[in-house]
């Protein structure tokens, strides 16, 4: 038996919770980083490359503070792996319950948002800029990206600048999202596409 009225419920509220996503998330910008923007980037190199690699596998609360401490968003009880890579922490939105994993790539040069209960496995990379090729100086270009609540990005996967991806939505392993993915399926391939819609059993089966 599936709880269909629970997905029915998510795909009820999907246009207001991408809309919400997509307010915090801003608008995209092209151009270079002034001086300020980069003595804050080199300030967190150093602090990523030192005190948030602390070995310690479960201190996930250490990591945060710090994280937290560039101007972070982050909610209760999130758990970031240490061998995580944030690019810009105070771009990053992350809600309760957020898991990131070994060796994800938060390229956060715009805003990374990451709804509740949302896991992005090891490896994955969320990227949010580019450079615009259709000019020969290769300008750069920071454009946000934002995950829903209660979706699975898994393992080795790549989600690429502009990219909304729906509430409970699952990319499998391997796969890379240059589009927006619909709430509630499983999408995988690259690109990646809806190959069926995911359902929640009563019994967590």
């Amino acid at each position: 038996m599936y709880v269909s009225a629970m997905r029915d419920a998510a795909d009820s509220e999907a246009g207001r919770t991408k809309a919400e996503r997509l307010r915090v998330r801003g608008t995209s910008v092209t151009g270079e980083f002034g001086l300020g923007h980069q003595a804050a980037r080199l300030a967190w190199y150093v602090v990523q490359g030192t005190l948030f690699r602390f070995p310690l596998r479960r201190c996930d609360w250490w990591r945060i503070c710090l994280l937290r401490a560039f101007g972070a968003r982050i909610g209760r009880r999130c758990i970031v792996r240490r061998t995580a890579i944030v690019e810009a922490p105070w771009n990053l939105v992350l809600g309760d319950d957020v898991i990131i994993g070994d060796r994800t790539i938060l390229y956060s040069i715009a805003k990374v948002v990451i709804g509740d209960r949302t896991m992005v496995s090891q490896g994955a990379h969320l990227c949010a800029g580019d450079h615009d090729m259709r000019r020969i100086d290769l300008p750069l270009r920071r454009i946000p990206v934002s995950i829903g609540h209660d979706a699975w990005i898994c393992a080795d996967t790549f989600v690429g600048p502009g990219v909304d991806i729906g509430d409970g939505t699952v990319l499998g392993a391997r796969s890379a999202a240059f589009r927006d993915l619909p709430a509630w399926t499983v999408c995988i391939g690259t690109p990646a596409r809806p190959v069926r819609a995911r359902t929640i059993s009563s019994d967590g089966r």
